[in-house]
C-alpha cells in the first residue's frame, strides 16, 4: 500500500527493478482522493485505487493476508488515527534531518510496544512495534 507520492516514486523505479521484481506479483493500492486511472504504471501487476480509510478498513477484514504500507507518513498517520495499524516494521536510517513529519497519531503512543529490534552494519535499525488492541 502506498499513497501517492511513494506510489509514483516508488512505481517508476520498482517496475523494471531486478531487486523488487517480486512486487509485480502482489497486489498493490494506492490510497488517493487526487489519482486517476490514468496515472497508474502499466506492467506493474494489479493496482487498485482506495479513496478512503473506511476502503482501507474494507480491505483489512478480507481474506488477503497482511498489508504493507511503503514509506507515506501522512497515509501512516490517517491510517493511526483510524485504529488500522497493528504493527510497524520500521527501517532507521542515521540521517539527521531535523523535525519531520510524525508516523504515527499520538494516540496510539501508549499502546506501541517494541517487540523486536536488529542493527545492520551500515547503521540502519531496524525496530518492529506492535500495537495493542
Amino acid at each position: 500500500m502506498f499513497g501517492r507520492r511513494n506510489y509514483e516514486a516508488f512505481a517508476a523505479v520498482w517496475r523494471d527493478s531486478d531487486d523488487h521484481a517480486a512486487y509485480a506479483d502482489l497486489p498493490k493500492y494506492v490510497v488517493s482522493t487526487t489519482l486517476g486511472e490514468d496515472g497508474l504504471y502499466d506492467g506493474w501487476g494489479q493496482t487498485a485505487i482506495l479513496r478512503s480509510s473506511d476502503e482501507v478498513a474494507e480491505l483489512k477484514r478480507g481474506e488477503g493476508g497482511g498489508i504493507f504500507l511503503h514509506g507515506s507518513a501522512e497515509l501512516a498517520r490517517r491510517l493511526s488515527d483510524a485504529r488500522l495499524i497493528d504493527r510497524y516494521n520500521l527501517l532507521v536510517f542515521p540521517v539527521l534531518l531535523g523535525a519531520g513529519k510524525s508516523l504515527s497519531s499520538r494516540g496510539d503512543n501508549d499502546m506501541r510496544r517494541l517487540r523486536e529490534s536488529d542493527s545492520c552494519s551500515n547503521g540502519v535499525t531496524k525496530l518492529v512495534h506492535e500495537v495493542a488492541s
